[in-house]
């Protein structure tokens, strides 16, 4: 785990990784879905999916989260498929995304069990809203407005999840890079 500085605060989320073969279908339908002129791609790399967005925290929380996630009770990697595509928010869409379906309910549970156990911890205040499994594969570029319908769909995949891994998002002219800080089971 690379250490940050002493009183420094960074961006810190908490994701599922994904397979190889997942981030290649995703990576094929980015290229089919996401006009280049309208949608800002994310790196094949940056592909997953969310489980608990921390926000800003202090350097100190790196080692307290990875503490929590050190301390979850063993997992087995749920089973998944990717689904639909989506515009989110439906409201004012900004990120084109692919609905994770979860047919065993293992990533639902999982998530849960991480969101609690950094609750518990106080570091991460539980969304209001429901859990939503999907993983953002292009932003929309400033100024550009999205598509009122997507033609493209991603293909059918199932697959099994890779670790949980707090991240690191580090915002720059390109765009966000996520830096691996701790990973765990998979």
């Amino acid at each position: 785990m690379n250490a940050p500085a002493p009183g420094s605060t960074l961006r810190l989320f908490v994701a599922l990784d994904l397979p190889s073969p997942a981030r290649d279908a995703l990576a094929r339908f980015r290229g089919v879905a996401a006009d280049p002129s309208l949608w800002r791609p994310m790196a094949d790399e940056s592909f997953h999916v969310t489980l608990a967005f921390l926000g800003a925290r202090p350097s100190e929380d790196v080692e307290r989260t990875a503490q929590v996630l050190r301390r979850l009770d063993p997992w087995s990697a749920p089973r998944l498929a990717l689904g639909d595509a989506l515009l989110l928010p439906s409201r004012a869409a900004r990120v084109l995304t692919v609905a994770v379906v979860d047919p065993e309910g293992g990533l639902g549970a999982l998530q849960a069990q991480v969101s609690a156990a950094l609750a518990v911890a106080g570091v991460f205040a539980p969304e209001a809203r429901s859990f939503r499994p999907h993983v953002t594969v292009a932003r929309l570029r400033s100024g550009a407005r999205p598509p009122r319908a997507l033609q493209a769909k991603p293909e059918a995949l199932q697959f099994r999840a890779g670790p949980v891994t707090l991240y690191r998002s580090v915002i720059g002219r390109g765009g966000a890079v996520y830096e691996p800080l701790f990973a765990r089971g998979g």
